[in-house]
């Protein structure tokens, strides 16, 4: 309360984010904020079953009458500089009694987390996102990567952001202009998972409010329009354990890190479907992209679904991670990296034999070479992906009941209720909701 009174915050929103990656929220009025810490705010459960057009799909449990609690966590609480009089909460979604809900996406990565902890493992992440800066609709400028000129063209939006960052505690790592005509990249240090995701989503709302503060539109849509290369939110990872797990004594990757390696690959196919969770993301899943669209392994390798970033020199134990490329920002944080962490661990329990790095080009291999190396084939479409999570028995049985019949609901919803729309419609939604 004493921070709220010296961010002179008038309302507080309690924020969440939903199936389809959306963040949503209720405000509560500075008088009645302490109350609402405690009892937490009522939300009707249909909110959670909500496709991407905002059509409450049918799902058991999911009706009107059902009511769950929007319940913040305080450690979260940040001032919004882009919002003046405005600050926010992230927040769990619990049942009315306070038992965890079955539909919390926070409370999903928390259980991940627990599980690598059951383990002897602490997770640390961060996630990469690329986002687009547009003004009138077009991109903000038309440099090339890593141009000088990208950097002047967003100066002023990107020193705002960073400020803004900073002043919530959000420590940034570093930022560029990327490939595509107002395409920019800024990632933020590497924190715990929970920390991680959380600092992913207030990044995302910081961008797009700084950005429309300074006339801009800034979009983390896989392809804000037909013609861009699309933008990525890669997910870095490593366990711990009395040092990084993930980093061999003699340097490079661990047993623990290929076998974790393995059961990513082991469930890629199902995986896709919360990685690359909109009909869009299809859009920029295209082979050449550095998308991550083979589903292989391999040192650099950037278009490999997991890439072996190599560590910096006189840091090689801090810095050994992975990277899984194959994802974007139409996924919701909590679920994406939830679901790598079980698809890994269970990697680790019953130590899954990644095979050999593909260490060439994997685009200059013919479909034949691909085959004989193991890469495996991915969805090439949200419908493909949803039909290969509902085979991953894994997947489905930690996603659990009613969160695996809500999710596949509201995708297939999306890919029926956008595959009668304009595509460039279907681009123009993508661009205004991510």
């Amino acid at each position: 309360m004493a921070a709220v009174e010296r961010a002179d915050a008038e309302i507080v929103r309690f924020l969440w984010v939903d199936h389809n990656g959306i963040l949503r929220g209720k405000g509560v009025t500075r008088e009645l904020l302490a109350d609402r810490l405690r009892t937490g705010i009522g939300l009707s459960a249909v909110r959670q079953s909500a496709s991407l057009l905002d059509r409450p799909q049918p799902v058991p449990g999911f009706q009107v009458m059902e009511e769950v609690r929007v319940t913040a966590d305080p450690s979260t609480f940040v001032p919004l500089p882009y919002a003046p009089g405005s600050a926010g909460l992230l927040c769990d979604l619990v049942n009315r009694d306070g038992s965890p809900w079955g539909a919390c996406p926070r409370t999903f990565l928390r259980d991940a987390v627990a599980r690598s902890a059951d383990l002897g493992f602490d997770v640390i992440a961060a996630f990469e996102p690329e986002f687009t800066l547009l003004r009138d609709g077009a991109p903000l400028d038309d440099s090339l990567m890593l141009d000088g000129e990208g950097f002047d063209a967003a100066n002023d939006c990107i020193v705002s952001l960073i400020r803004s960052l900073r002043s919530a505690g959000i420590a940034v790592e570093q930022y560029h202009p990327e490939a595509s005509p107002g395409q920019h990249e800024l990632t933020l240090r590497p924190a715990p998972a929970l920390r991680a995701a959380d600092q992913h989503v207030w990044q995302r709302a910081f961008t797009r409010g700084v950005a429309r503060a300074h006339g801009l539109q800034a979009s983390f849509a896989p392809v804000p329009m037909a013609g861009l290369r699309g933008n990525g939110n890669h997910v870095h990872i490593s366990l711990w354990r009395g040092g990084n797990a993930f980093c061999a004594p003699g340097g490079g990757l661990s047993e623990v890190a290929r076998h974790f390696i393995g059961g990513v690959l082991a469930h890629l196919p199902g995986l896709t479907a919360l990685l690359c969770a909109s009909v869009n993301s299809y859009e920029r899943l295209v082979p050449g992209n550095w998308a991550g669209t083979f589903g292989c392994y391999g040192p650099d390798n950037r278009d490999a679904a997991i890439r072996v970033p190599s560590p910096l020199r006189g840091a090689e134990t801090a810095t050994t991670n992975i990277e899984v490329k194959v994802c974007d920002a139409t996924a919701n944080p909590y679920l994406a990296l939830g679901a790598i962490l079980h698809a890994g661990l269970d990697g680790l329990e019953r130590r899954i034999d990644p095979g050999e790095p593909l260490t060439v080009d994997p685009n200059l291999l013919s479909s034949a070479e691909l085959l004989r190396r193991g890469v495996i084939p991915l969805p090439r479409s949200l419908a493909e992906a949803v039909e290969a999570l509902e085979r991953d028995e894994l997947l489905m049985s930690v996603l659990g009941s009613p969160r695996r019949e809500l999710y596949t609901t509201i995708k297939r919803a999306d890919v029926r209720d956008l595959g009668g729309m304009d595509p460039g419609d279907v681009f123009a939604l993508h661009a205004q909701r991510f």
